[in-house]
């Protein structure tokens, strides 16, 4: 899972408000070039949306906004590739752990990073990353943590992206100025496939 992320290098980030949006999410996502989405469960259409894209073969579907074993086990059974959580809750991370589900657990200090070695993690989400500090913070957690890579999530876009892929700590950025909620629901998927392909090239 980690070598697939790294090779796709973003992971959009989507706040879905009808599993029937899905599937030309999916077509979007992949003719720009970018098969692979976080599906957050900030909204009851979550997990019907992950149970949607995890029969397509030809996209990866991850779940995001996990805050529970409840949950992690819920998107499991949807058929979620991958789970990210906002912080780093020890009892969902054990048990992804346990059922060999790839978790990426939000960080943002050196706490964070301790509790991921100890998990024997070695990628962890960093989140939220331009409010806590950014490019900056990231270097500065890297330098003590060498053995750990991020997945900064929170405040990316088009115009900083290049400085945090450019990082050699970092793996891949989530983000989600690619799929704006509002165009989901008002049908603008040629407007996320061109912003998709933007972002691929950049």
């Amino acid at each position: 899972m980690i070598d697939q992320l790294t090779k796709l290098r973003i992971i959009p980030v989507v706040a879905i408000e009808s599993s029937l949006d899905a599937e030309p999410l999916a077509d979007a996502l992949c003719e720009g070039g970018l098969p692979v989405a976080e599906i957050t469960l900030r909204t009851d259409a979550g997990i019907g949306a992950i149970a949607a894209l995890s029969r397509r073969q030809d996209f990866l579907v991850g779940a995001g906004t996990v805050h529970s074993v409840e949950q992690a086990k819920r998107v499991a059974d949807a058929g979620a590739k991958f789970i990210v959580s906002p912080g780093f809750n020890p009892k969902t991370v054990q048990w992804c752990l346990d059922h060999q589900m790839p978790i990426f657990p939000g960080t943002s200090s050196p706490t964070d990073l301790e509790m991921a070695l100890e998990f024997g993690l070695s990628v962890v989400k960093f989140f939220p990353a331009e409010q806590i500090g950014g490019v900056k913070m990231v270097k500065a957690l890297a330098s003590p943590y060498g053995d750990l890579r991020f997945i900064p999530t929170g405040g990316i876009h088009a115009g900083n992206l290049s400085d945090y892929l450019n990082l050699p700590s970092v793996i891949a950025c989530g983000g989600s100025w690619m799929v704006k909620s509002n165009w989901l629901t008002e049908g603008r998927f040629e407007e996320i496939k061109r912003m998709t392909a933007e972002a691929v090239a950049l």
